[in-house]
């Protein structure tokens, strides 16, 4: 069972159970939502989006069609995504461009996701980061243009590029998909 806010206007069936849908969200009909994802207020989604299980996107986000969201993904308030990189009123492309965000990434407030960009597994963007080319996997992205500062684990801890976290001093050693304390 999911739950819809009574505000909400959700035309899909698509809907995996334990998610919720919050008031004035807005889904359009071939739109596929995951399992316990959680919706917030005021977002819109359009036709040609996947969202993955266990997703949470905040208020103030449009989801553009050709976007798609794996699992566990954190997307903040008023993340942008583009799905036209050369946009005219009322000239449409044939196939949307959006963006692929991986597994357990997490965008902050006010990123800017350009199209065709792909995020990496568990990497993290920074509030108000514009990302404009592919983002590595465990990466730490801040600025506009957004450049790597660092890295992140799959638990959420920050390190330096020197794999170093900044709050323990412990070091890590990576292997391209895992890190290990040294």
């Amino acid at each position: 069972m999911y739950k819809i806010h009574p505000s909400a206007e959700v035309q899909t069936n698509k809907i995996g159970e334990g998610t919720v849908i919050w008031q004035y969200a807005v889904i359009l009909a071939k739109a596929v939502i995951g399992k316990n994802c959680n919706i917030n207020a005021h977002t819109f989604i359009e036709n040609e989006v996947v969202l993955g299980d266990n997703v949470t996107v905040k208020s103030g986000v449009y989801l553009w069609d050709g976007l798609v969201i794996e699992d566990d993904v954190f997307i903040g308030p008023n993340v942008t995504f583009v799905n036209n990189p050369y946009p005219r009123s009322k000239k449409y492309p044939e196939k949307h461009q959006g963006a692929k965000i991986e597994q357990g990434a997490s965008l902050g407030a006010n990123a800017t996701i350009l199209s065709e960009i792909t995020i990496g597994k568990f990497s993290m963007i920074g509030a108000g980061a514009v990302v404009t080319k592919d983002v590595p996997r465990f990466s730490l992205l801040v600025g506009n243009p957004a450049k790597q500062v660092g890295f992140v684990t799959k638990d959420g801890v920050t390190l330096d590029m020197d794999l170093v976290d900044k709050k323990t001093g412990n070091r890590y050693q990576f292997d391209g998909e895992n890190f290990t304390l040294i």
